[in-house]
């Protein structure tokens, strides 16, 4: 897997589930609120100062997410798009990437289709069945807690950035 982790540009990640711990909280007044990591953004943004490619493709329309999209610097944000796949095809494209340079984080069966294309397929410690038997890793770390971090690590690390002078300066 090493040799696949080192052609990833992409990091592209859905968000229930996956940048988050899955619960949606709605208030009586209609107001959703979401729990996110702050290691996972960390992550995200050291992934960034890296020169990589950052993407969420969410199933679910969040202005939750769209904010957390833009604090974190995501280079591109599809919410409310289903089937996912198009999304994907259009970041490829967007991107000038082929396949092999994605990697992509999913939790339940809407992802499918993007982690059978995509060159590194993430599923998060409680994924559904399906996710974790298509996987090519799955985290120890659930959803929301820490997978997306765990997932950056793996990246840099395989491709040599991952230490004291990436996050201490």
């Amino acid at each position: 897997m090493k040799d696949a982790l080192k052609k990833i540009k992409l990091l592209a990640l859905d968000v229930d589930g996956v940048l988050t711990d899955g619960r949606i909280i709605i208030d009586s007044n209609g107001v959703e609120t979401k729990n996110f990591d702050v290691q996972d953004g960390m992550g995200l943004m050291l992934f960034k100062k890296c020169g990589l490619l950052t993407a969420i493709i969410s199933a679910r329309a969040s202005g939750v997410v769209a904010y957390r999209a833009q604090d974190l610097k995501i280079d591109k944000t599809y919410v409310g798009i289903y089937p996912k796949i198009s999304a994907y095809e259009q970041l490829l494209q967007e991107f000038k990437l082929n396949d092999s340079e994605v990697c992509f984080i999913g939790d339940d069966v809407v992802d499918l289709s993007i982690m059978k294309r995509c060159g590194v397929a993430v599923a998060v410690a409680n994924a559904v069945a399906e996710v974790k038997q298509t996987a090519d890793y799955v985290t120890t770390k659930k959803g929301g807690r820490g997978a997306v971090r765990e997932t950056v690590e793996l990246i840099l690390q395989a491709q040599g950035f991952w230490g004291p002078k990436l996050y201490e300066h």
